[in-house]
């Protein structure tokens, strides 16, 4: 009986002494954010204020630069004459005035016009027509913005210095658009040490040494990311459908019988536990240091989607080191429900909402502060 003991004893502590080699491996999700120079939790304005302000335009970005964002999120697309600029979708149609000022070339992608004709479209009207209670005479006529203009806008405020978290949208549509960030970031400063004079100038995120995130929902163009910028948190986007993680259902939007798309992807669930998995083992595995999946919202909406915060999802994420960072979340009652469930940043279209719920100072209200910038 003696032998019986000392043998489970023994047993129990090589088990435990397991366990702890384990953890001492795998940080916590706070200490491997403040490791990467990332807040946590962090709060990612979703192509800016957008919620209060157009989508990727000035006054939407300097409200959430203002606010006290932690990062400034953008999508990246490249002109038909090579200059960086900031757009969610590949169509102008949603967010412009393309119809009205190039109609015969209205349905064409982004890409396939000039800087030059993209700075004559109005980028703001749209959502005074779509928001008439948040509308103001100042958002007709706003511009499509360089990528340049956005890091002006996030190095304008002594006071608050956001990072920018910028996705490769539909990289495959521009090849080299990799490179291309990479060599703006440089000549910019964006890419200098944490210990140079950019990082000493001013506290805030986009001083120190996270204060870049690259995301993609492209395999290719994580790896991409990495090899041009292999020291750059990168974040590989998560979703359930074509492209990404598989579904369990094969059942079409079209065949669904739902008459509404956020309903139906509400629903779609990954194929089974270990296509979850292998997608954020993949993203372990070639340089990225989180997951940015989606969330399925109390109240639905066009922004809900698959439910990928699953308690146990972020917990396999979590034991593989790596950080969660869901989008995009605007409410107080899914605020809670994504932080509970263990994620460490959400993005949201609300910065002021988010910030509110964390009990952040801000510098001002919504009106006092685009009122501040003319808006």
């Amino acid at each position: 009986m003696p032998i019986t003991v000392s043998r489970s004893a023994l047993m129990l502590s090589l088990l435990l002494g397991v366990g702890q080699a384990h953890a001492l491996e795998t940080p916590s999700p706070k200490a491997l954010a403040t490791q990467l120079g990332i807040p946590h939790p962090a709060v990612i304005a979703h192509r800016g204020a957008s919620f209060d302000a157009p989508e990727s335009t000035a006054p939407a970005y300097k409200l959430a630069r203002d606010l006290g964002a932690d990062y400034l999120e953008l999508d990246l697309q490249r002109s038909k004459d090579g200059v960086l600029f900031v757009l969610h979708d590949d169509s102008l149609l949603r967010t412009t005035d393309v119809a009205t000022k190039f109609p015969e070339r209205k349905d064409r992608t982004a890409n396939e016009f000039t800087m030059a004709e993209l700075k004559t479209l109005d980028a703001g009207s749209w959502f005074n027509a779509a928001y008439p209670e948040r509308a103001r005479p100042s958002f007709a006529g706003q511009k499509i913005l360089t990528l340049d203009e956005v890091i002006d806008i996030a190095e304008g405020n002594p006071k608050q210095k956001p990072g920018l978290y910028i996705e490769t949208k539909e990289p495959k549509l521009f090849p080299g658009i990799e490179r291309d960030l990479k060599d703006k970031l440089q000549d910019r400063g964006w890419l200098s040490p944490s210990g140079s004079k950019l990082a000493k100038r001013a506290l805030g995120v986009g001083q120190g040494k996270g204060k870049v995130v690259l995301q993609t929902f492209e395999k290719s163009s994580l790896e991409l990311l990495h090899k041009e910028m292999p020291k750059v948190p990168k974040i590989l986007l998560l979703w359930v459908g074509e492209g990404n993680i598989e579904p369990r259902s094969k059942v079409t939007f079209a065949e669904s019988g739902e008459t509404d798309k956020a309903a139906y992807y509400a629903k779609q669930e990954p194929k089974d536990k270990a296509e979850f998995e292998q997608w954020v083992r993949y993203a372990k595995a070639h340089g990225a240091i989180g997951t940015g999946p989606s969330a399925a919202l109390t109240h639905g909406g066009s922004q809900s989607y698959s439910d990928l915060v699953k308690p146990w999802m972020n917990q396999y994420t979590h034991d593989q080191g790596l950080l969660i960072h869901v989008y995009t979340v605007d409410e107080p009652v899914d605020f809670t429900k994504v932080l509970d469930a263990g994620v460490d940043g959400i993005f949201t279209n609300r910065a002021s909402e988010l910030l509110k719920y964390f009990k952040r100072p801000v510098t001002g209200s919504v009106a006092q502060l685009l009122e501040k910038h003319g808006y």
